[in-house]
């Protein structure tokens, strides 16, 4: 008779190879990776659209403490990210911005970035491409291709993609001349 090994499971002991744990561990890792990203990225993006017709003007109420008030034939898309950021595509828009308002706000007009450092300011984009920022109060700082500036209160600068020229001062009913005949808010 011959000896006969048993091929039963239950007889051989477990054995301990790299091959198999790296396996296992890297699934888990890509299972871990992919709950991960399913939670961060999940989380849908809010994105409001708010535009005016050539004879409509338009006051929305964005946070308790943030208002903007649109000029005729004006958009702007604002989404809700922490900072707060906004695209205006065309037209005007004056910003009333709370003293105690804790949101930060970004604005993308043409190719600039304006970050709000101040409290009541507007922007108007022409159809080149380019702008003029106006401030009533505070500071804005404008980035473009060239540099960052500041504008601080009582002051108006145009602004392309690349660079900020006309910078000058100027009074406070000059900031936003569109919402003197239609909005007493502000």
């Amino acid at each position: 008779m011959s000896a006969h090994k048993s091929t039963d499971s239950a007889s051989n002991p477990l054995v301990f190879s790299w091959r198999r744990f790296l396996l296992h561990t890297s699934i888990l890792a890509i299972g871990l990776l992919l709950g991960w990203m399913t939670w961060y990225f999940s989380k849908p993006q809010s994105v409001r659209f708010h535009e005016t017709k050539a004879d409509e003007y338009l006051t929305v109420a964005v946070t308790p403490h943030i208002e903007i008030a649109l000029d005729a034939g004006s958009s702007i898309a604002i989404t809700d990210h922490q900072p707060m950021f906004m695209e205006l595509f065309k037209g005007n828009v004056y910003f009333n911005i709370g003293r105690n308002a804790m949101e930060k706000i970004r604005i993308k007009a043409g190719e600039a970035f304006i970050d709000d450092v101040g409290t009541r300011f507007s922007i108007r984009m022409n159809k080149n491409g380019g702008g003029i920022v106006s401030v009533a109060e505070g500071q804005l700082k404008i980035n473009v291709a060239s540099g960052a500036y500041l504008i601080s209160a009582l002051e108006q600068a145009d602004f392309n993609n690349i660079k900020i020229s006309g910078h000058r001062l100027i009074s406070e009913r000059e900031v936003a001349p569109w919402t003197t005949d239609w909005n007493s808010d502000f």
